[in-house]
């Protein structure tokens, strides 16, 4: 089972280049950093909302997770470093393609693009998104950036983004490209997760629902001609070893933890206990 650690960097972070270095010198897989590039002041939505409609403070302050990941690559050599997850939607692709690629090519091959579409309606609205839609957008923003990531002249031609032969240098270090793990739990998220996806990462998963996300992505695997064993399944959030095992038993390959600090004077006794209790 490869665990990695989930950190929130924010304006009152230490150094991400040396806590990332401290993470992978005590034997964590990965690192992973969310992403939230705006937050609207007042929101309607019913998911994150407080009774006079503000957002919860710790999503106030999130430093971007590219450039966050790009400096933990300048301190370390064999890290994962993914985003968990990334609003897609909320991007444009032939910009994140090249970005996403530079990180990959500079790391030697390192990123992993977890990937989401996000519960705030007026975050991805006023960043370009179509909220009622969002899903349908991201797998078109997934298949430009992998026509951009595997061909020296790339074009797509979908509804959301529509562009002529292209070149973009350098390439992925990852062939054919980083892998892509979807987030959530919607109805359609394994059909999604088999037809451009490689991987599932739940959120408040249990044993139960893991070994049922697995049994279905293996039958829509084995229908669509795909290798099951291609596509992981990373429990995020896991608060135990016990809890772990029991993911690993029911059929996930990878796990985060997350640190509870990453201020100074905090973040690297804070990764030692975390890797005390989890990795043993």
């Amino acid at each position: 089972m490869k665990i990695g650690v989930n950190v929130a960097v924010n304006s009152g972070s230490m150094d991400i280049g040396a806590l990332a270095k401290k993470a992978e010198d005590l034997g964590f897989e990965s690192i992973w950093m969310a992403e939230h590039p705006i937050i609207p002041v007042h929101t309607t939505s019913k998911y994150g909302g407080t009774p006079d409609g503000s957002i919860p403070e710790s999503m106030n302050d999130m430093a971007d997770p590219f450039i966050s990941l790009a400096i933990a690559s300048a301190t370390t050599s064999k890290i994962m470093l993914g985003t968990s997850i990334c609003l897609i939607p909320e991007h444009n692709p032939l910009v994140q393609a090249k970005q996403i690629a530079a990180l990959d090519y500079h790391s030697g091959g390192r990123f992993i693009f977890g990937i989401g579409t996000g519960w705030l309606r007026e975050e991805t609205e006023i960043m370009g998104g179509d909220f009622d839609h969002r899903w349908t957008q991201a797998r078109e923003a997934v298949e430009a950036m992998k026509e951009m990531w595997t061909k020296d002249e790339a074009e797509y031609h979908g509804h959301y983004y529509d562009f002529p032969k292209v070149r973009v240098f350098p390439k992925p270090a990852q062939k054919p490209h980083p892998p892509v793990f979807l987030g959530g739990a919607a109805s359609n998220v394994f059909k999604r997760v088999v037809t451009y996806g490689d991987g599932w990462m739940p959120v408040r998963a249990t044993p139960d629902s893991v070994r049922a996300g697995r049994a279905s992505l293996d039958e829509l695997a084995d229908a669509a001609g795909r290798d099951p064993d291609s596509i992981q399944i990373m429990v995020y959030g896991a608060s135990s070893r016990d809890e772990i095992k029991q993911m690993e038993e029911a059929g996930a390959t990878m796990a985060t933890v997350r640190l509870p600090s990453t201020a100074p004077g905090e973040g690297l006794s804070g990764l030692e206990k975390l890797a005390e209790e989890m990795l043993g």
